[in-house]
């Protein structure tokens, strides 16, 4: 199950689970703002691809929430 993570690796700026959001393979989470920024639009983590993070729906939120661990790598190029 996705994490969910509340914000934006790059520029820590707060999503919401129904927020647009980008997620590679490893759940690196960015902000639309950065994705435009990363060259290739690649995850900087790990170089791979970056999708749409899907959303989940309002029940299943209760029973299965997003998470409230923020993850930060400050300029963006942390490692997966």
């Amino acid at each position: 199950m996705l994490e969910i993570r509340p914000n934006c690796e790059c520029c820590d700026r707060d999503l919401s689970p129904h927020d647009e959001a980008y997620i590679c393979t490893f759940e690196c989470t960015w902000c639309g703002d950065c994705v435009e920024r990363f060259p290739g639009r690649a995850c900087p983590n790990c170089r791979g691809d970056l999708q749409r993070r899907p959303t989940r729906p309002a029940e299943a939120l209760v029973r299965h929430p997003a998470s409230t661990v923020r993850v930060v790598s400050g300029d963006g190029a942390g490692s997966a």
